[in-house]
């Protein structure tokens, strides 16, 4: 990994790891994926292929807690769709030292796979929810049911996981009319809503296909709803008190609308950038260690993984993953989501 060209402090200690264990999903959501096949300039059968085993996921997880991480959060892709997940995530959950395991999910899946999860060891999920409507969700995700994301996220409230959150990225024109409705799901349960700011990144892909960009980015920038703006929404439903910030989460702003059990968030990526707080890194599913969602470069480590990798290995990754950490990104990133994790 080379360090990008900005000042950062290099002291800066990763603490938490976020693992696609697939780069398969059942979804197609236009600002992750092209609609079928592989993305412009990615060769044919990149999509789809899970390099890393179970043993390697797993042995990677527990040389990286050796080394300092505190937290683990399984991505895709769509984790749910390896048919070895429940005893991944029973591997993981029994890792030394680990003290907080998560999985990001669509949904979809889930309704009756959350118990099992749960008995697994898991005790913190993540849905990705854009849109409550039926016709906005399939605009979104191009293919799949609201109804069968809503269904996993009740079975998710009735496992116990503590907390549930709901990821919906915000995309002007696309699914903000559906903020209100999807607040509402903090009423009557603890969920929390978390509403992220669309990242405009580059790519060559048209607008006609994506459905959102055009080469120069700017279709793309014309989808971004501020985190303040989203907030002002938010108060239109109530008085909207501020929560403590919690320990390590820079990423996120949360508030309660008055009478509601749960709650709601904002996450700025796009117009207050959280970079100077930021403790993760980022495995991608064919064997990358990424040091930023966006910039700072990436390592192949699969060879090293499969050659044996040792502890002192790991400590000089995460070291130069550490270093090559933006002190803010530029949102520069070209290519689809989908090629980094979820």
């Amino acid at each position: 990994m080379t360090p990008p060209n900005h000042a950062l402090d290099v002291r800066r200690t990763l603490r938490y790891l976020r693992i696609a264990v697939t780069s398969r999903c059942n979804l197609r959501c236009i600002y992750c994926r092209p609609p079928k096949g592989p993305a412009p300039g990615e060769p044919e059968g990149t999509e789809g292929q899970d390099l890393l085993t179970r043993d390697e996921i797993v042995r990677f997880v527990r040389l990286a807690v050796e080394c300092g991480i505190h937290k683990v959060r399984v991505t895709g892709g769509e984790p749910l769709l390896r048919d070895d997940i429940l005893d991944l995530v029973r591997d993981l959950a029994a890792t030394p030292g680990l003290s907080d395991l998560g999985l990001t999910t669509n949904g979809t899946l889930l309704a009756p796979l959350a118990p099992k999860l749960r008995a697994a060891g898991l005790r913190r999920i993540n849905i990705g929810l854009s849109a409550l409507t039926p016709e906005v969700y399939h605009r979104v995700t191009r293919v799949g049911s609201a109804e069968d994301a809503l269904a996993g996220l009740g079975a998710a409230l009735d496992a116990g996981f503590d907390p549930v959150k709901v990821n919906v990225v915000v995309m002007r024109g696309v699914n903000d009319g559906e903020i209100a409705a999807l607040a509402a799901l903090t009423r009557d349960a603890p969920t929390q809503v978390r509403f992220v700011e669309y990242m405009p990144f580059r790519t060559s892909e048209p607008p006609e296909t994506s459905g959102l960009a055009d080469a120069a980015g700017g279709a793309q920038a014309a989808r971004v709803v501020a985190a303040e703006e989203i907030l002002a929404r938010l108060r239109q439903l109530g008085d909207l008190s501020p929560l403590p910030a919690r320990r390590g989460a820079a990423a996120s702003r949360c508030y309660r609308i008055a009478g509601h059990k749960g709650t709601v968030g904002v996450i700025a990526p796009h117009s207050a950038p959280f970079c100077h707080a930021c403790n993760r890194v980022r495995l991608t599913a064919d064997g990358r260690l990424r040091s930023c969602l966006i910039e700072g470069g990436e390592q192949d480590i699969l060879p090293l993984l499969r050659r044996g990798m040792d502890r002192e290995t790991m400590q000089r990754l995460l070291a130069a993953a550490a270093a090559a950490k933006p002190a803010r990104h530029h949102g520069s990133f070209r290519g689809r989501m989908h090629q980094i994790g979820g």
